[in-house]
């Protein structure tokens, strides 16, 4: 047992959960801790080993590593780690290493049992197979404001630091604002102030904040972006960021606040997927993305921020299934490439997504080591599809032996696409136009096809202009007058297909711009903004497609999250008599625009605009 609390008490006064206790339970929960420090390089935990107990950082760094040695995450101090093992079978999940000078405080297993069942906000703070706590923001995209939890709580200059202490005990927090007149901000002072500044060198009782607290700090407006906390927090190494508004103290934002909001967060989601040893714990990750959705459509984001941070989970899903079968079959027997194409391609993936894939091997591959591949590739699929990626209903994926092959047979595949002009061509062309490399162990076995594809593909005129006619086949659903064109009969009578008849027109016409261009980027936006800038399309025509786009993109997106809300899947079928007439009316001329720039382009690329 610890016989001087002051310092641990003053460290978890700011650590959450431990900061919501009641003083006399903090008090002992500090006195359970255990003080451990490590060198750089040293192990403290290795996988699969009993764990002595909860792990958290007071100083330094660890990394964190799976059990095939792949890099989970680097923590820093206040993060807290091991309790994964903890709360499933008192074995590690993961190997922790010290990658610098550390200084750890560690709760006994069995003091970590106690509090998980007697304080259940405790218990659910760490318990990550939850759905997590209903958010309504992201922290990385949300603006500063946001995240102000509650009035600022400050004192004057020169209050004595014996009044701040009992401010802060009292308002349970662990930081005061100190302000002159007008709530202007002249500094700001800490439980670490109050330990570090004043008992540690003996200062009196009635001795000033002005003394001891930090001024003039860095500050954020409150219409800065979570982003921009996170990253002045770690390059000042600081835990508390007051918030000023034309010099004004507003409020404090504290590593306390950001833990808070990220109960569900991409980056979260992704941690726990690359922390993942079997895919049903990848399954009850992928199970909050709809949740994730909603949180990220109801903070205002931009669509291409949504469909990229839900794309990215799919990532590394993808690249989780490739160590496990890694891991299972061993070694891959030549360089292989995964490739995602469709809506994963393209970084567009919303909160329902099938999954396109296939395979690209070294022209050294055997027949013989063709069974390994084939395997991996089933292994992959088969996780995909339990983790809510379903299976391609036109079976393009890396389990179909035809998109499993060698670089010179996808090269012979290209050229007859490009060749030919038949429908199949064209419909393949176009799904393989927007492949994008997601793991393995080749990426070069793609990079330099791709370019000598798009170079092939645009200097032929007769395929190009067949790719055009066929990216024209799905057309906004515009009616008469100013009505929509819904679907007639079925389970989405009088609805609008928001995905076919929507972003697909847009998805279609942004990828003829790349192949004329010859662009190598998959994304539908940044296909469109990069076609301006080569001077394929207009910068007229750029500005009212994107804007289309963007409108089209995030009615979807919002109906989506609206179906989760209401307690349904979501789907891409919206009903405009759910929309308000202001709605109606600009989503129409979004469509407008649409076919205006599909009939451009069939009269001729290069007049677009």
């Amino acid at each position: 047992m610890n016989v001087d609390l002051t310092p641990i008490l003053a460290f978890l006064e700011g650590v959450h959960p431990y900061d919501n206790l009641p003083r006399n339970e903090l008090e002992r929960v500090a006195s359970s801790f255990r003080r451990m420090e490590y060198a750089e390089g040293d192990v403290i935990y290795s996988y699969h080993a009993p764990l002595e107990g909860l792990y958290l950082i007071k100083r330094g760094a660890v990394e964190v590593t799976d059990q095939n040695g792949a890099l989970v995450s680097i923590l820093g101090p206040r993060n807290s780690f091991g309790e994964r093992g903890l709360m499933r079978d008192g074995l590690a999940a993961t190997t922790a290493k010290a990658s610098a000078q550390t200084v750890l405080l560690m709760l006994p297993a069995q003091d970590f049992r106690a509090l998980s069942e007697d304080t259940p906000a405790f218990a659910r703070f760490f318990n990550r197979s939850r759905g997590g706590e209903t958010r309504t923001h992201s922290i990385a995209t949300l603006k500063v404001a946001d995240l102000l939890a509650r009035d600022p709580i400050a004192c004057a200059p020169e209050t004595t630091v014996t009044k701040a202490a009992q401010m802060m005990r009292d308002q349970h927090v662990s930081s005061l604002g100190v302000t002159g007149p007008e709530g202007a901000l002249k500094g700001i002072i800490t439980v670490r102030d109050l330990s570090n500044k004043v008992l540690a060198e003996g200062r009196a009782p009635d001795t000033p904040v002005s003394a001891v607290m930090t001024p003039d700090p860095v500050t954020l407006t409150p219409e800065g972006l979570g982003t921009d906390l996170l990253h002045i927090m770690l390059e000042h190494r600081v835990g508390h960021l007051p918030i000023t508004d034309h010099g004004r103290f507003v409020g404090m934002v504290t590593q306390t606040d950001l833990t808070r909001f990220q109960a569900v967060s991409s980056a979260v989601l992704i941690r726990d997927v690359a922390a993942a040893s079997n895919v049903a714990e990848m399954a009850l990750v992928t199970a909050q993305i709809p949740q994730l959705l909603v949180q990220l459509v109801g903070g205002h984001n931009a669509h291409e921020v949504v469909t990229r941070l839900i794309t990215d989970i799919a990532d590394a899903v993808t690249r989780r299934l490739l160590a496990l079968a890694e891991a299972e079959l061993g070694a891959p027997p030549v360089p292989y490439l995964w490739l995602a194409c469709g809506s994963q391609g393209r970084q567009e993936q919303t909160g329902v997504s099938d999954q396109d894939n296939c395979l690209f091997l070294d022209d050294a591959v055997t027949e013989a080591d063709m069974v390994y591949f084939r395997a991996l590739a089933k292994i992959v699929s088969d996780g995909l599809d339990a983790c809510g990626y379903v299976y391609c209903p036109g079976d393009m994926m890396a389990t179909n032996p035809r998109w499993c092959q060698p670089v010179r047979v996808w090269r012979s595949y290209f050229d007859g696409w490009i060749s030919k002009a038949n429908p199949e061509a064209q419909m393949l062309a176009s799904v393989m136009f927007d492949l994008r490399a997601i793991g393995g162990n080749g990426a070069s076995l793609f990079t330099e096809l791709q370019a000598e594809t798009l170079t092939r593909a645009s200097k032929n005129s007769i395929f190009v202009a067949h790719m055009i006619a066929n990216s024209l086949k799905h057309a906004p659903p515009l009616g008469l007058l100013r009505g929509f064109a819904t679907i007639r009969s079925g389970e989405y009578r009088n609805h609008i297909d928001m995905k076919h008849n929507g972003v697909v027109p847009v998805t279609d016409l942004a990828r003829i711009y790349a192949l004329q261009a010859r662009l190598s980027v998959v994304n539908t936006r940044a296909r469109l903004a990069e076609a301006e800038a080569a001077g394929v399309l207009s910068h007229s025509g750029a500005r009212d497609l994107i804007e289309a786009y963007d409108l089209i993109a995030s009615m979807r997106l919002e109906n989506q999250a609206h179906l989760v809300r209401s307690g349904r899947k979501p789907d891409n079928y919206l009903a405009p008599s759910d929309l308000s007439d202001f709605e109606r009316s600009h989503l129409r001329d979004a469509f407008v625009v649409v076919r205006t720039m599909q009939s451009a382009a069939g009269h001729g690329l290069g007049a677009v605009g």
